[in-house]
């Protein structure tokens, strides 16, 4: 069944109680600049995806992913992001393999591979941010 939402693309919202101080994590802690912003709001891009920060009095709940970046080589980003001082979520995830606060999940979306390997932050505002990789 088509609907009409079939060939939209999908934006991120984050909110952000500071921007000037998001600003500053996304692009100190994890290399972003803005693209294009406006009263009480940024712009961000990721390959053909991208996410916006706004303005808000809100508080996230910080109890679930908010949004993923998916990466070629996690490990990589992870030691990249830990030396621009990201402090990597500590999970104990029963049944799963953590190491280096990278856990292992065994199943997978099929198209995307047999697994994925996923690490855990939260940004400047709380919002709870992830990294993916998939497994062959």
């Amino acid at each position: 069944m088509v609907g009409p939402l079939d060939s939209a693309q999908a934006i991120t919202k984050l909110p952000a109680q500071d921007l000037d101080r998001a600003r500053r994590f996304y692009r100190d802690r994890l290399g972003l600049e803005a693209v294009e912003e406006r009263e009480g709001g940024l712009r961000y891009v990721c390959g053909t995806t991208e996410f916006h920060l706004f303005r808000s009095s809100g508080q996230p709940s910080g109890a679930s992913t908010q949004i993923g970046f998916e990466v070629e080589d996690i490990d990589e980003v992870v030691a990249e992001l830990r030396a621009r001082g990201v402090q990597f979520e500590a999970f104990d995830i029963a049944g799963f393999d953590v190491r280096n606060d990278i856990v292992t999940v065994p199943d997978n979306y099929p198209s995307k591979g047999r697994g994925e390997r996923g690490a855990f932050f939260r940004d400047s505002e709380g919002n709870l941010l992830a990294l993916g990789q998939a497994t062959p």
